[in-house]
Order: structure tokens, then C-alpha cells, then sequence
């Protein structure tokens, strides 16, 4: 017979002291008296064992990739790449389509082997540690495959005994993407497949969420409340993996984004950081022959508008255009799409 094992944790969020009590290797949940905030504990196997729990006084970091490539044969997908994702963040995965978004994702989850590099999911490596890894990983990939043959109830009844999980979340998952769950999955549109897929990665309250393009198929109302629960599971604690290449959602939701290109990470910031940091645009109409202007890189003729790319100081450019007969005038920030298009152009204009 095991012997019990006294543990006492401190939660994360707000240093409450608390005590749990198990077995040696026996997954327990916890969630804390005084905030809610809720993990996981795995007691040691051995007394003199030791591992973090989730909310406990571990490190911050949940995610951390250091100089992953993956290549197949001549191409090169993703090229030496590294970033860190913390607990309790919405993190933004932004790129275009072929950028390297997705097969950064496989690759963390072992669906794809690194050509090169390292990557901890939970403190634990995504070459040795996966299948620990994956349970407590939800995912939702941008294609889903899902068993049509079933009925909505069946599948999900079928990941539940698959995990083994207590998929707490489920009623609460339901009441937000309403699904007629008597019906076979194949009758479903994709919008309805992708509310699926949703419910499937989340259900079971799994420490980070995964996702790839998770909006695809859903309707704008749709989008907005699936945008509010998120936000909700982050105030939990909960951490969220967001790949996209819409650039307003991540706009909106997300705490920090980091920008791939070309297999390669170009830039890795908190969303107003980004913004603040990147300049201004400048638009106007003149009574004169643009040309002059337009003879600048960061400058270019949009629909009878000018615009102007300014990345320092603006002075100098009122300066120049103080000298033409003004019609109409507008300044505003940078918007986080207007930094991602400057990188992409540059991209461009390189090749």
C-alpha cells in the first residue's frame, strides 16, 4: 500500500499557501481558495523526486523554443527560431499563409520531428516527454479531421474516454457553440465542425491551449463570444497558443505577438509596444504634381491619396510637405497590420 504524501503549494496569482495530499505518482487538481485560480500537481514517484506543480511557485515560462529548424529535404520551413510563452498569456503566432506558422505548431506537439533544436512544453521536452506533454495540451489544428460518421455526442464521448479526463468545461463549452449533438458530425457545416473542434480542445481544462487558425468557418457573432471566452480562460490562468493570420484578431486579443517570415521570427513584442514603436502614417491630397514626393521609399500613391511611412520623427516630413498646397491631411499610428505589411514588403523588395 502507498504511502500518503503531504505537499504544500503556493498559488502563482496570489501566494495563497495550500496543502494536498496523494500518492506517489498521482495526478491531482488544485484550485485555489482565495482566487480560483485552478492546475494541475503530479506528486513525485519517489520522496526524493522532485517537479514543479502547475500552481505552484514554478517558472512563469510554459513554452520555450530554442533555435528550432525543421526542414523538408531542399526547404527550409521554419529556420532556427526561438521564443518563450508565459503562463497565462494569449500569445499571437502571426503569418501568412507558408510562413512556417504550422509546421512550428506540429512540431511542438510531435506530429513533426525537429531537423534541429529544442522545445519544453510544461518544463518537459517535445523529443523525450510528448505523450505527458499532450495530455495536457488541448489542440485545435487548422484542418480538422473529424470522425463524420459519428453523431456530435458519440465523438465527444469518445474523447472523453480516450483522455480520461473529466471534461469539466463541457456544459459551459455548449452553452456558448450551440451544436445539435444527436446529429452525425458529416451533416454538420464548417462552421458548426469548427465549433467541434473547439469544444473538443478545451473541454477537458487542459493547462495550454494550442490553436491553428481557430476562427476559420466561424460567423462574426460567433467570433466575438469565442473572443470573450478566451479572455475568460486567461483571467484563470490559462495559457493560449493563438496562430493566425488575420491580423485584427490578434490585434484584439492577444498580449504578445511574434511575427514569422519566411520560416524565420522577425520580431517577438507586446502588442502596444509594437505599435508605439513602429511610427506613424501620414495621408494626404495636394494641389500639386506628386512626383517630387513620391521619390521617397516610404512614400507611395493610393487612390489619388499620398501615404507616408514615417519611422522617426514626423517633423521633417511636415517640413516637406509644408512647401505644397495641402487639400486634405490625416496622421494616425501605425496599426499592428501596417507593421506586419512593412515587414512583408521589405521581404519583397529583398527577393
Amino acid at each position: 500500500m502507498q504511502e500518503n504524501i503531504i505537499k504544500q503549494v503556493k498559488c502563482p496569482q496570489c501566494d495563497t499557501s495550500i496543502q494536498i495530499e496523494g500518492t506517489s505518482g498521482e495526478q491531482k487538481i488544485i484550485v485555489c481558495n482565495n482566487c480560483g485560480l485552478k492546475g494541475k500537481f503530479i506528486f513525485p514517484s519517489s520522496s526524493s523526486e522532485s517537479r514543479k506543480p502547475s500552481i505552484g511557485a514554478g517558472s512563469s515560462t510554459v513554452i520555450e523554443v530554442k533555435n528550432l529548424t525543421k526542414k523538408y529535404k531542399d526547404v527550409l520551413a521554419v529556420d532556427d527560431i526561438s521564443f518563450t510563452v508565459k503562463r497565462g498569456e494569449i500569445f499571437g503566432f502571426l503569418g501568412p499563409n507558408g510562413a512556417g506558422k504550422t509546421t512550428t505548431i506540429r512540431t511542438l506537439l510531435g506530429f513533426l520531428k525537429p531537423t534541429a533544436g529544442q522545445a519544453f512544453v510544461l518544463g518537459e521536452s517535445i523529443t523525450g516527454d510528448i505523450v505527458s506533454i499532450r495530455k495536457n495540451v488541448g489542440y485545435i489544428p487548422g484542418e480538422l479531421a473529424l470522425y463524420e460518421h459519428l453523431t456530435g455526442d458519440q465523438f465527444l464521448s469518445y474523447f472523453r474516454t480516450l483522455r480520461d479526463t473529466d471534461p469539466s468545461l463541457l456544459s459551459d463549452l455548449l452553452d456558448i457553440f450551440e451544436l445539435p449533438l444527436d446529429r452525425k458530425i458529416k451533416g454538420y457545416s464548417k462552421g458548426m465542425k469548427q465549433k467541434m473542434g473547439i469544444i473538443q480542445a478545451f473541454m477537458d481544462d487542459p493547462e495550454i491551449v494550442i490553436m491553428d487558425e481557430p476562427t476559420s468557418g466561424l460567423d462574426p457573432l460567433l467570433q466575438q463570444r469565442f473572443y470573450e471566452f478566451l479572455r475568460k480562460e486567461r483571467s484563470k490562468g490559462r495559457t493560449i497558443f493563438f496562430s493566425s493570420h488575420i491580423l485584427s484578431e490578434v490585434d484584439k486579443i492577444c498580449d504578445r505577438v511574434g511575427i514569422i517570415r519566411n520560416g524565420r521570427l522577425v520580431a517577438l513584442e507586446d502588442i502596444e509596444t509594437l505599435k508605439k514603436k513602429t511610427g506613424k502614417k501620414i495621408r494626404l491630397k495636394i494641389k500639386e504634381d506628386p512626383k517630387e514626393l513620391l521619390k521617397n521609399a516610404h512614400t507611395k500613391l493610393n487612390n489619388g491619396w499620398i501615404e507616408i511611412n514615417v519611422l522617426d520623427t514626423i517633423d521633417e516630413w511636415i517640413k516637406k510637405i509644408s512647401v505644397y498646397t495641402v487639400l486634405a491631411l490625416e496622421v494616425k499610428e501605425f496599426s499592428l497590420e501596417d507593421y506586419f505589411m512593412r515587414y512583408y514588403t521589405q521581404t519583397k523588395e529583398e527577393n
